[in-house]
C-alpha cells in the first residue's frame, strides 16, 4: 500500500488530505460510525490494511499507533434513530460529514472509500476498495471500527440478552432470535428490522 493517491492530491496542490471510511452500515442495532484521517506522508505503519481482514487484537493495536502517529484524526456516528429517521446512506454521510469536519487540523481534500462522494465542504474523490489502497483510509478504517465495536461491547453489558460482544449488532442467527424473543432495545434500527418482524 503507497500513498499515491495522497501524493497524487498534493501534486495538484492540496495540503492536507484525509482519508474516510465508515463502519456498521450492515448492522441491525447500533450507530454507524466514520473517521477522517490526515497522515504524514510516507509514514509507515507495520500491518496497516482494511479493518476487516485484521484481527480485532491487531486493530487495538493499530488504532493507538495511528492516533499518536496523525496529523489529525476525528472519529463521529450518527445514531440508530438518525439511521430511522434519515436512512443508513444519509447516516453515513452524516457520521462522515462530522468526522471531517471535527478534524483538528482543517482538511481541504477528501479520499473516500467507495463509490459514492458524500456531501462535503472540501473537493474530494472515491477509490473503490480503498481501504485496501490508501494508508489514510486503511487508518480511517480501523478508527471507526475499534470505535465501533468498543460501543457496542458496552451495549453488550447493558443489553446482555442480545450478545452484542459476539456479533457488534449484525444480524446472526443469535441475534435475530434474540430480537424474536425479547423483542428489540432501544438501540435497534427499526427500518432494519422490518422483514424480521413483519412489519409490526
Amino acid at each position: 500500500m503507497t500513498y499515491e493517491f495522497e501524493h497524487a492530491a498534493t501534486e495538484n496542490g492540496f495540503i492536507n488530505v484525509c482519508g474516510v471510511d465508515e463502519a456498521g452500515r450492515g448492522p441491525l442495532a447500533g450507530p454507524v460510525y466514520a473517521a477522517a484521517v490526515i497522515l504524514p506522508e510516507g509514514l509507515v505503519i507495520e500491518g496497516l490494511n482494511d479493518s476487516k481482514k485484521l484481527s480485532e487484537k491487531k486493530r487495538e493495536k493499530l488504532f493507538d499507533e495511528i492516533i499518536e502517529n496523525a496529523v489529525a484524526y476525528s472519529i463521529a456516528s450518527a445514531s440508530e434513530k438518525e439511521i430511522d429517521e434519515i436512512n443508513i446512506l444519509q447516516a453515513t454521510y452524516l457520521a462522515m460529514r462530522r468526522a471531517v469536519e471535527g478534524l483538528q487540523i482543517k482538511a481541504d481534500y477528501a479520499l473516500i472509500d467507495g463509490n459514492r462522494m458524500p456531501p462535503l465542504e472540501i473537493p474530494g474523490e472515491t477509490i473503490v476498495k480503498g481501504d485496501a489502497k490508501s494508508p489514510s483510509i486503511a487508518a480511517a478504517s480501523i478508527l471507526a471500527k475499534v470505535s465501533r465495536d468498543r460501543v457496542m461491547y458496552e451495549m453488550d453489558e447493558k443489553y446482555p440478552e442480545y450478545s452484542f460482544a459476539k456479533h457488534k449488532g449484525y444480524g446472526t442467527k443469535v441475534h435475530t432470535e434474540a430480537i424474536l424473543k425479547h423483542g428489540p432495545c432501544e438501540i435497534h434500527r427499526r427500518t432494519f428490522l422490518k422483514k424480521l418482524l413483519g412489519d409490526k
